[in-house]
């Protein structure tokens, strides 16, 4: 049985559609989706990118899905410029709303409202999260696999000024501001990893995990225990990738998070957050509290060569981890 109760044959087949031995990333936000994009190049329909899914939520009637959606639209080279959105998109419905009388703090662009408010019908008519997101990367020409880490909801809330906050009016309403006082993930704890995300760890050459927010991007994905345990029983090299470029934070609120759990913003306070799971470290900064191999490069996925080059460096680094185990394990490396 599926973890819906249906049976097994649609997610078998939507399964079976993933590459033999792919690449896996972790994604959430900018940093994990520009990642991807490099990667993308290397790699091709070889890369499967699990994408945080705990910044979902309802809005307009339309279901809106950040982080899978920013994956996408990164991959297919329709990015607007500010970093969020659908390139070149209009803003129509936004403004008749607020002329209608709405106040209109959440904006979508009309045709990514339209990509929304399609994927809240199909998910009334029964369809999975999963489907959603393979129906909005394949009309966007990506060939690459955008997975969710469960079809079931999971939803970031953040307590912050004596109160708790959904995600979205906490990033967009109170700007994402501290101190932050607690973090939990409503639905984690009963949520089950869909079969196409298991697999694809259990069979993954490489997982890689995207300079995410370790909190609110990576750590809704790892809350979904499969997922967890998957990867700590996972035969591929296992590589995070911090999130920060000399010292600093380039977007969004890491920092805050990690004094929320008394972590200090370093590569090896990656680690820590991260603690069980890694086989490596990528940095672009030296770090003597690292107890972990380390691969030092620069991490600036500034522009389209650089996401290119540094997508090559990180999986040069977990094919040389992959050796290194197969040497320890008495196997001829490859």
């Amino acid at each position: 049985m599926s973890p819906n109760g249906d049976d097994a044959t649609a997610d078998s087949t939507s399964a079976a559609a993933l590459p033999a031995a792919p690449v896996v990333v972790l994604a959430g936000g900018t940093g994990g989706a520009k990642l991807a994009r490099g990667l993308a190049d290397h790699l091709g329909d070889d890369l499967v990118v699990i994408a945080n899914t705990g910044d979902d939520s309802e809005a307009y009637g339309a279901y809106v899905s950040p982080d899978p959606d920013l994956v996408t639209f990164w991959l297919a080279d329709r990015i607007d410029e500010r970093g969020w959105g659908l390139a070149d998109d209009s803003f129509v419905v936004m403004d008749a709303l607020r002329a209608l009388g709405d106040e209109v703090w959440f904006n979508l662009g009309d045709r990514d409202l339209a990509l929304c408010i399609r994927r809240a019908r199909r998910l009334a008519e029964g369809a999975r999260l999963t489907d959603t997101l393979a129906e909005a990367a394949s009309a966007y020409g990506v060939t690459a696999r955008v997975l969710p880490p469960s079809d079931d909801p999971i939803r970031t809330k953040v307590r912050a000024g004596d109160r708790w906050w959904d995600f979205q009016p906490f990033m967009i309403q109170r700007g994402g501001g501290g101190p932050v006082q607690d973090v939990r993930f409503d639905g984690a704890e009963s949520a089950v990893a869909t079969p196409e995300a298991l697999q694809a760890i259990r069979t993954a050459r490489a997982i890689v995990v995207g300079p995410s927010n370790p909190i609110i991007s990576i750590g809704p994905i790892l809350a979904v225990d499969g997922i967890r345990r998957a990867l700590v029983d996972a035969t591929a090299p296992v590589v995070a990738v911090a999130p920060f470029v000399r010292g600093e934070v380039l977007k969004g609120p890491t920092r805050e998070f990690m004094d929320w759990a008394g972590v200090a913003p370093t590569a090896a306070g990656i680690a820590r957050i991260y603690d069980g799971l890694l086989d490596g470290v990528v940095t672009d900064e030296a770090d003597a509290a690292l107890q972990l191999p380390t691969r030092t490069m620069d991490t600036m996925l500034s522009d389209p060569a650089a996401r290119h080059r540094i997508a090559g460096d990180v999986l040069r680094f977990c094919a040389d981890l992959g050796r290194a185990a197969d040497a320890v394990e008495g196997e001829a490396p490859l």
